[in-house]
């Protein structure tokens, strides 16, 4: 990359790789945290409104979660609720996303300085969307086919499989548009707009929960039908997630007609989609032969090659629900920052400087707030499945609870990792690298399948949360070290790693307040008494973390809370 190092840039970049810690002070900390401004304005604004999103999910699942439980409709329910979810993360927010931002916004930024209009910006955005639409609507059509022709000619006499598979064709039709509505939303981010996106997932809550609710609180709920209703729900929130995007953009974006494959952009973003399905994929890859593994009992039967299957009919509905619980704050924070920060470095990708202080400032803040995450995840495991799944009137097992603690504490430990393998791997493709990520996700996919089909059969369905964790934390070391091609300097510098270490000590103090107030809080193992645990162990733990980066004079902190 060649790039412009104006004096601005250069103090910053001073200001981050000097090995003599800086005071907040002296003049280089007041221009990192003004630098650090429109990354961190970004981060609220998507993590205030992921937040309210995040709270209706955890409201929506809390609420599926008591309508289906541990059983097989639920395994069979999430299964399909999966599968479109799985392609709008590759689809949507994932791989087309990651290659069709950095081009738009050099796009615009062209169009912008050149003072010219913006036909080429709006011509290559048409034509994304109008590729997505029919590529995703002749999936929609395959798959439909292809299981109306499977539960017509398998006379199968298994239940729980047919209504799997019926589940799956009623949700398909949300695939389409889901995708297209997360490619609506990247058009908005880069040009600066980031709450639409983050807010259009209430509307996908807010209406399954109005479906759901009434048959949570029926004397005998028809389970099999709240399946159907549920998910001809979330389609019916699809078309209007598109309709929202499309009024958002109204006056941003001017839609042109024709289909123009040949042009250098779409070129481009054809020839770095493949990679970066691959690249950014791995986690949902992973997500996806998890649900495989774990249907396994309701798709094909009890045994594999003879022998008895480990894993149940419950399996899947455990182990989706539980999922739920890791990605609240992964969605809130770690996403968000990701998020926030791909535009800027695409923006950069043509200033070396720019583009190595955004990333680093990305990686501190992902990992201030991904560490904690996943050390109080693993501290309130056990109460906070509790409160989310046991008690009056729900369908989840005493057993399936404590299942769902065990997957918890395997998925918990790698929060951190999720949250800085998703900036890692965007720092890739802003500056045009798709390969890396790619080698990098195809080993990865390989370990966790190999640690899933070993741990399984002695840990169950938390096998399936280890793998991913392993996976994770092994993909952002050989992620940290390649990315060393880009920058030609550390992503790691000693500053960096100077604030993560401050992280892990506000970290470390936060745990020991949360051990202490656990023990000196005595309440009764009953729903209440973990709501009582749950709450003191989040107000504590929050308050004395936040506590701890004051004193530490974590410059994260005030990044983010600082509004100018």
């Amino acid at each position: 990359m060649r790039g412009r190092r104006g004096a601005g840039t250069l103090s910053l970049v001073h200001e981050l790789t000097d090995e003599q810690p800086s005071t907040p002070d002296q003049p280089g900390d007041a221009e990192a945290d003004a630098a650090a401004q429109p990354l961190a304005a970004a981060v609220r604004t998507v993590s205030g409104l992921t937040l309210v999103s995040r709270f209706a999910g955890l409201g929506r699942d809390l609420i599926l979660a008591r309508l289906f439980g541990d059983s097989s409709i639920g395994s069979a329910f999430m299964a399909a609720w999966a599968i479109p979810n799985l392609f709008r993360r590759l689809f949507g927010e994932g791989a087309l996303a990651a290659a069709f931002i950095p081009e738009y916004a050099q796009l615009r930024a062209t169009a912008d300085e050149g003072g010219e209009n913006s036909a080429a910006a709006d011509q290559f955005a048409s034509l994304t969307i109008s590729v997505l639409a029919l590529v995703t609507g002749g999936l929609l059509v395959l798959g439909e086919l292809a299981l109306l022709l499977f539960l017509t000619l398998s006379n199968s006499a298994d239940p729980d499989r047919d209504l799997s598979f019926r589940l799956i064709m009623v949700m398909l039709p949300f695939m389409p548009l889901v995708c297209i509505a997360a490619i609506l939303g990247g058009v908005l981010q880069t040009h600066g707009r980031f709450g639409p996106t983050a807010a259009a997932p209430i509307v996908l809550n807010v209406l399954v929960i109005a479906v759901a609710l009434p048959f949570l609180f029926a004397e005998a709920p028809d389970r099999v039908g709240a399946a159907y209703w549920i998910g001809a729900a979330a389609v019916v929130a699809g078309v209007l997630q598109v309709a929202w995007a499309l009024f958002a953009l109204r006056h941003v974006v001017r839609w042109r007609r024709g289909f123009g494959l040949a042009t250098a952009p779409m070129r481009r973003l054809l020839g770095r989609f493949l990679p970066v399905v691959i690249g950014m994929g791995t986690i949902q890859v992973n997500a996806f032969l998890d649900t495989v593994i774990a249907m396994w009992p309701v798709w094909v039967g009890p045994t594999i090659l003879g022998v008895g299957y480990p894993l149940d009919t419950s399996s899947n509905a455990i182990l989706a629900f539980t999922q739920r619980l890791y990605q609240f704050p992964l969605g809130v924070f770690g996403i968000a920052v990701a998020t926030a920060i791909f535009p800027l470095l695409a923006r950069h990708s043509q200033e070396p400087a720019q583009f190595l202080a955004t990333l680093r400032r990305g990686l501190r803040l992902s990992f201030f707030i991904g560490v904690p995450a996943s050390v109080g995840l693993v501290l309130v495991r056990s109460d906070l499945t509790t409160v989310m799944y046991s008690g009056g009137g729900s369908a989840f097992s005493d057993a399936g609870t404590a299942r769902a603690a065990a997957v918890l504490l395997g998925y918990a430990p790698a929060v951190w990792a999720y949250s800085l393998n998703h900036v890692a791997t965007r720092a890739f493709y802003a500056a045009g690298d798709t390969r890396t990520p790619m080698r990098i996700a195809l080993w990865m996919v390989a370990v966790n399948l190999a640690c899933n089909a070993l741990f399984i059969w002695k840990l169950g369905e938390a096998g399936l949360a280890w793998s991913t964790s392993i996976s994770a934390v092994l993909q952002l070391v050989l992620l940290t070290r390649a990315s060393r091609r880009l920058t030609h300097q550390p992503a790691l510098d000693r500053a960096t790693l100077n604030a993560m270490i401050l992280t892990l000590g506000s970290t470390l103090v936060m745990a020991v307040a949360v051990f202490l107030a656990g023990e000196f809080v005595s309440l009764p193992r009953t729903w209440l008494g973990s709501l009582g645990r749950l709450g003191v162990a989040v107000g504590v733990g929050g308050g004395v973390f936040v506590l701890a980066a004051v004193v530490f004079g974590q410059r994260e902190l005030r990044w983010l809370t600082r509004r100018r």
